[in-house]
């Protein structure tokens, strides 16, 4: 897997993305992309289509960052971008 910096206009929202993001999450994220780096690049499938990462996506254009790491996922079938992006946000949730 090869990460890539990418304009962050060219990032499709994933039209059917179940999670939301409060503005004090998007802070969050935010100042941590700004102490730490963006050390969790944003995941990205077929047509530039966000799997994951979506609050981080906000959180860069809050932060007036024109381009973000992108992992390009395009080996992924429908059903495995799918079932990624619902771990992704299930496996978040899942924290003691």
């Amino acid at each position: 897997m090869q990460i890539e910096m990418m304009p962050i206009d060219r990032l499709v929202p994933y039209i059917r993305s179940a999670r939301t993001h409060s503005a004090d999450q998007v802070a969050q994220i935010a100042a941590s992309i700004v102490e730490f780096g963006f050390t969790n690049p944003i995941q990205i499938g077929e047509g530039e289509v966000i799997i994951a990462g979506h609050g981080r996506l906000v959180a860069a254009k809050a932060l007036g960052l024109t381009e973000v790491p992108v992992p390009v996922l395009d080996h992924l079938t429908e059903t495995q971008r799918r079932a990624l992006l619902i771990a992704d946000n299930r496996i978040a949730e899942n924290v003691g």
